[in-house]
């Protein structure tokens, strides 16, 4: 018989994803905070209890597949959704990385409709910001079969074996479950700016000619990142300031995209969202620096507004009294909606 293990026991839930070969997909699931268990094995089979043989032959039509036993509590099924669609390539047909062959085609086989409306509703977001036709299938699980006991925890029992998951993907997945969801509900605009470090319009974006008492923070996260007092005309076409609030709220990139111009792209530490470059070339009483951001990367807080959204204790650094924030933090806006 098919071996179906629901697990859905109102604590825990499972879900059903096919990326490629099984070994690092569920090494990255692995690494999620609220997934619970994992087994790796074979879904969609036309032959009962398939061999890795028979599979890799070609005769059974099953897909390589991970059953992620996890907590709602803990992570919701739209966030593995997209952490899966975010470590795979979407529109390959039956190929990922290396690996060919129907057995490695990709899918969310959902045991119920509310599984299958989260999967599609992903896909859905997933054109929208790439408009080509997914190669994911989503379609209802009809059977999975337990694989081999040697491929279950594969890599962690053989930590140098094959797999076709990055593993700076895998280390970083804990951080990125807490943002995906934001992220993907940025707007298209938002999103290629923050996560394909795209370039928005000069002169046209919503901050260029922004003065007004404020903080400039994080789209994804909230974190203050700006103060107005730091920002200054520079005619660029973009916001720019001459320093951030905490120099550790940063990271600094290579950037050699362009041929002839080589540039330093800033990077938020925590969200790792692409913010803009820094240059060279700014006032000189002021350190001699210009970040050069795209508004799309920020949310602008006026003062008069900063103690109602959680951000008091960062007015003596708008007002120019302070360096830091006074009193505790605690990764302040961290909730606030965009």
């Amino acid at each position: 018989m098919s071996e179906l293990t629901e697990h859905n026991d109102g604590n825990t839930q499972v879900a059903y994803f096919a990326g490629g070969c099984f070994w690092g997909l569920e090494r990255y699931f692995q690494n999620v905070d609220g997934v619970t268990d994992t087994t790796v094995g074979y879904a969609q089979s036309t032959v009962e209890s398939p061999t890795y043989e028979q599979v890799c032959a070609g005769g059974t039509d099953a897909a390589e597949t991970v059953q992620v036993t996890f907590d709602p509590a803990r992570v919701s099924l739209r966030t593995l959704a997209l952490l899966f669609l975010e470590v795979i390539d979407p529109f390959s047909v039956d190929q990922q990385g290396e690996d060919r062959g129907r057995q490695y085609r990709t899918g969310m086989f959902y045991t119920d409709e509310t599984q299958r409306a989260v999967y599609v509703a992903a896909l859905e977001q997933l054109v929208d910001r790439q408009p080509q036709r997914p190669a994911v299938l989503v379609e209802p699980l009809r059977n999975f079969y337990p694989a081999e006991a040697h491929h279950q925890d594969y890599l962690i029992n053989n930590p140098g074996g094959y797999c076709h998951v990055p593993i700076a993907a895998i280390a970083n997945v804990k951080r990125r479950q807490k943002y995906v969801e934001r992220i993907w509900d940025l707007t298209l605009e938002q999103f290629a700016v923050t996560q394909n470090a795209a370039t928005e319009r000069p002169f046209v974006n919503e901050y260029d000619e922004e003065f007004e008492p404020g903080i400039y923070v994080d789209i994804v996260s909230g974190e203050p990142l700006f103060s107005s007092r730091d920002k200054f005309d520079s005619g660029c076409g973009w916001p720019a300031f001459s320093r951030p609030i905490k120099g550790d709220l940063l990271t600094e990139h290579e950037d050699h995209r362009i041929p002839g111009r080589d540039r330093i792209e800033v990077r938020t530490s925590d969200t790792q969202i692409h913010l803009g470059h820094v240059f060279a070339d700014g006032p000189a009483d002021r350190g001699g620096l210009r970040y050069c951001m795209n508004s799309a990367a920020l949310r602008f807080v006026p003062r008069s507004r900063m103690a109602e959204e959680g951000y008091g204790d960062w007015v003596p650094v708008v007002d120019g009294e302070a360096d830091g924030p006074v009193g505790k933090t605690d990764q302040p806006g961290a909730a606030h909606e965009r």
